[in-house]
This record gives structure tokens, sequence and C-alpha cells, in this order.
């Protein structure tokens, strides 16, 4: 019995990775509960367990009292007539191990028993659940479609079930039950019934931590993310700086041939990507932001987080986007409330000097470092709109 009391607790600590400490407290609670639901009390019960051979005592301590006249309470004394067949060295006075049969305990104290283990254990396995997934928070992993519960998903994590709530479905996004799919962790909270996870497939991390997944030198520290800005199910836009010169920093993350970045738009189902570079000069980087538009000169105000952009004519459409949406984008992503004119939208501007925005830019050779995962869509905008982050 003890053997297959041993094996038992060997398979209960592999597969749901409960320590053999914790299933040996349940049991010795479980005794101690039948010994109270049996008797009435259990104040002075106690349960050994041998650890090394799953041997177990449960006995009263027991006053050794004169005769069986002087006896209050069975529960706590005992007569010394009676105490003399379990030890001849005993006195009046002394606290006697009274050896308790578990066998002669009845079916409800034995359920109650079997009840208290088995509650336990159901406590234990979430609590390890709850510690694995609150570990992944703000993490990517892979789940499995199972259903649609009203206009949520729930989603297979494996050992617990996650749920994406619509709000953060991305509404082009269509699955199908056994598909699996990465998800990003938002939050992990522990609730009676079990860890409750919610997970997203908009949120710009999602993006981040896909790149770090898919790309080794981001892995690694050589490519840091500096920012990520992201309308989930059409664009996103990333800036990446490289802390090795001899590394080009949107090369690694664009990958031979786009393979690295394709993987991404793949698990992205079609999501458009720009990969820029970043610069600590505020022209520069909202210069790479805008991309793939053409800069003709860039005025940023660093206090004010304000900066106007002149463009050519012809690009001015590209550089605002499909309704606003790469002038948007930019705006998020560089932290800059962003004005965009053309050039002769900018020289008909009251009380604009043409010759303080070209200075410094007529002469540089703007080079374009963006990646486009797809096509570019032109359109047709109100001139000199002005598009920020809100």
């Amino acid at each position: 019995m003890n053997k297959e009391l041993m094996e038992a607790l060997d398979i209960l600590e592999k597969e749901k990775e409960i320590s053999k400490e914790t299933l040996f407290e349940a049991i010795e609670n479980s005794l101690m509960t039948a010994c109270k639901n049996h008797f009435g009390k259990a104040d002075n019960v106690k349960v050994e367990i041998n650890r090394e051979t799953c041997d177990f005592l449960v006995y009263a301590q027991k006053e050794v009292v004169e005769t069986a006249e002087d006896v209050e309470d069975d529960c706590l004394q005992i007569a010394l007539a009676d105490a003399r067949e379990l030890s001849e060295k005993v006195q009046v006075g002394d606290v006697l191990n009274v050896e308790i049969k578990s066998k002669e305990f009845g079916r409800i104290a034995t359920q109650n028993a079997k009840n208290v283990i088995l509650q336990k254990i159901r406590e234990e396995e979430r609590s390890v659940i709850y510690n694995q997934f609150y570990e992944k928070e703000k993490d990517v992993v892979t789940g499995v479609v199972q259903r649609y519960v009203g206009k949520n998903i729930s989603i297979n994590l494996g050992r617990a079930d996650a749920m994406l709530n619509e709000n953060e479905q991305v509404k082009t996004e269509v699955f199908k039950p056994t598909e699996r799919i990465k998800v990003y962790i938002l939050e992990v909270k522990n609730t009676p019934k079990g860890p409750r996870i919610n997970v997203s497939r908009t949120h710009p991390e999602l993006v981040k931590r896909l790149f770090e997944s898919e790309v080794t030198e981001i892995k690694d520290g050589t490519v840091e993310i500096k920012s990520i800005a992201r309308e989930a199910g059409s664009r996103t836009k990333i800036a990446v700086w490289s802390n090795n010169p001899n590394v080009d920093a949107v090369g690694a993350c664009v990958g031979m041939n786009g393979a690295r970045v394709n993987a991404i738009v793949e698990e992205l189902r079609g999501e458009k990507i720009d990969i820029v570079s970043w610069d600590e000069n505020p022209g520069n980087l909202i210069q790479n932001a805008l991309s793939p538009a053409k800069i003709v000169a860039v005025f940023a105000d660093p206090d004010e987080k304000t900066a106007k952009v002149v463009v050519p004519d012809y690009q001015l459409s590209l550089a605002i986007g499909k309704e606003g949406q790469n002038a948007r984008l930019a705006a998020r992503l560089t932290g800059y409330k962003i004005d965009i004119k053309s050039e002769t939208q900018a020289k008909d501007a009251p009380g604009f000097r043409y010759e303080d925005y070209v200075d410094d830019y007529a002469e540089e050779e703007y080079e374009d470092e963006a990646y486009d995962a797809g096509e570019y869509e032109d359109g047709e905008y109100e001139d000199g709109a002005d598009y920020n982050e809100e």
C-alpha cells in the first residue's frame, strides 16, 4: 500500500508539478479532519508521515488518570489500568500517545478526508498554473482556437484557457476552431475558479515580441526596437537602432530576401510593416518615420514636440497616407505633432521663409531605409491637413 502511495505521489508531482511535501501535508490535514469528524475533536491528535517510506502514524495524546471514574473525556484522558496495557512504565499524570486506527473511521469521516486531499490538489494545481502563466505575462504564446463565446474567442494555451476579448481582436481576422495562433498575454488574474488569462492580437507589444523571437540580433541586444506604432490589421511602423556599427539594424530585421519580416507579416495575416532607422536627431527621425515619402525639409521643435514638414508636391498624398495613416503612425512613432505641407503650400504660407527649411536639407540626399511588406496606396486628401497622434 505504501509503495502504491509513493508511486501516486510521484505521478502527481511529475504531471501536475505539485511538490510531494505539499501532498504529504494534505494527507496529514485529511487525517486530522477525519479524526475530528470521528471523535468530535482533534486538538490532541498528532499525525506523523515518514517521507521516505510513506508509513504514517495517527495518535492521540492522553493524560493518564487513576481510575476509569476519573476519566472526564475519553478523547483527552485514559485510566491507568488501560494505559498500562499499552505501556507498563506509565504513571498517573503522564501523557501517553495512544495510536488511532484510521481503518476504524466511519464512511463520512473517510469521505471528508478524501475531499480535503482532492481540494488541496485542485488548489495547488491552480496555483501552479497561475504562477506558470504569470511569469509569461507581457509575452507571446502560441494557442489553439477552441470556440467563439459570443463575440469573444476561447484560446487553449495548454494547461489553461485564455479569452481573446472582442476589443483585443483585429477586425479583419477570422479564426476557425483548432487553428494555431500567437497571442500576447495582457493580464493573468488569480480567481477562485482558477487563473483568468486575457490575451490580445492588437497590442503593439505583440509585434515587438514577434521581432524578438524572429530576429537574433534583437534577442541578443545588438539591435534595439526604440519605438513602435501600430494600427492593428493594417500597418505597423517600428524604429530600430544598432549598438554595433557593423550591423545594419533595418537589414537585420528584414532578413535575407525579407524572410524574417515576411514570417511576422504572415503571422499577422498580411499586416504591412515599415522598418525605419532610429535617430537621436528628431528631424532625421521624423524624416525616416514618414517613409516611403521623400522629404524636402523638416523643422522640429523639441520643446513643443511639434514638427513642420515640407514634401514635394507629388509626394504629399504619399506622406499623409491613406486616411492620414502614414502621418498618424509617424506622429505616434516619434512623439511629435506633425504638420505636413507641400512645397507650393509652404512657399505661399504667411511668414514662411523657404531658406530656413532648405538650408540644412537641400544638399542632403534622402535614402529610403524603410521596408514595406505590402504596397502603398495613394489617395486624395485635404491639402495641408494637420495629422497628429490623436
